[in-house]
C-alpha cells in the first residue's frame, strides 16, 4: 500500500540486467516483472523498485545510497552472496549493535548485510 509522503520505490542502474535479476532472485528471493529489454521491476513485502540498463553503478565511495539487508545468519547469507556472483568489497566488521559486511551485486551496485550477532571472523 502506498503511503503519503513515505519512501515508495527505489531504482538502480544495472549493466547486466539478467545477472542482477538472477542474483536477487536466488539470494534474496525477489520476484521481477520485465518492462521491455531495458527495465525490470521487483516487489518485496517491504520494498518495491527496479533496475534500468546503464553502465553506471551505485557505490558509497561515489556518494551512492546504501541499502542494508538484515540477516539472522550472516555467515550463511555471505556464502549465498559469494556463491551467486556477489563480491565482498568490505569484509565483516563490528559496529555498535552487531556486525555487517558490504558487497557488490553482479552489476556493481553496493549493498550491505547486518546482523545483531557478534562477528565471528574465523567463519566468515
Amino acid at each position: 500500500m502506498h503511503k503519503h509522503e513515505q519512501l515508495d520505490y527505489v531504482e538502480w542502474p544495472a549493466a547486466n540486467l539478467a545477472a542482477t535479476k538472477a542474483f536477487f532472485e536466488t539470494v534474496f528471493h525477489w520476484h521481477f516483472t520485465d518492462y521491455g529489454p531495458d527495465y525490470t521491476a521487483f516487489s518485496t513485502p517491504i520494498l518495491s523498485g527496479g533496475f534500468y540498463r546503464a553502465e553506471q553503478s551505485s557505490q558509497t565511495s561515489t556518494g551512492g545510497a546504501l541499502l542494508v539487508f538484515y540477516s539472522q545468519q550472516i555467515e550463511q547469507t555471505q556464502v549465498k552472496i559469494e556463491k551467486n556472483g556477489g563480491i565482498i568489497n568490505r569484509p565483516v566488521f563490528e559496529f555498535p549493535g552487531g556486525c555487517r559486511f558490504h558487497f557488490l551485486e553482479p552489476s556493481g551496485n553496493e549493498f550491505a548485510v547486518w546482523s545483531e550477532q557478534l562477528c565471528v571472523s574465523e567463519v566468515i
